[in-house]
């Protein structure tokens, strides 16, 4: 696999990497919940064909090969389950503390979790150990209190 450096996010963002390149009708509706979620700007959206259905570990190598000061922690990606589901859950993808690891954003919550990833007011394992698995989706479904 030739080497594709991850698009970095803009500042106090996070990336959401399109990997599902079948319906740019859903892509446009995914970026529409996302910015419709809370108004604010949370999202670097990136869409390269280079992408296509990229596998989490391809992620994780490329991201062990990038120089330090350009590394991603974590990335979201808007695959085939985000392009077809009415929640629009973005798969969370953890590419520093435990390479890897994943989880589900309802574009819901997506603002909420990437403002706090992206400030380092928690990380993604506080997100990712709540994420509800008890359903088999592992989908992080809020943090019970509403």
């Amino acid at each position: 696999m030739a080497s594709m450096p991850l698009p970095a996010p803009k500042d106090l963002t996070s990336t959401v990497l399109r990997t599902d390149f079948s319906d740019d009708a859903a892509w446009a509706a995914v970026k529409a919940a996302i910015d419709a979620a809370d108004g604010s700007p949370h999202a670097t959206y990136a869409s390269d064909p280079r992408f296509t259905d990229v596998s989490i570990q391809a992620l994780i190598d490329e991201e062990a090969a990038t120089e330090e000061d350009d590394k991603l922690t974590y990335v979201f990606l808007a695959d085939a389950t985000t392009m077809t589901d009415p929640s629009s859950p973005l798969l969370a993808v953890d590419l520093y503390d435990e390479p890897g690891r994943t989880f589900r954003v309802p574009a819901g919550w997506y603002p909420e979790i990437s403002a706090n990833l992206s400030v380092a007011n928690m990380d993604f394992a506080d997100f990712a150990d709540f994420a509800d698995f008890a359903d088999g989706s592992g989908t992080f479904h809020g943090w019970g209190d509403d």
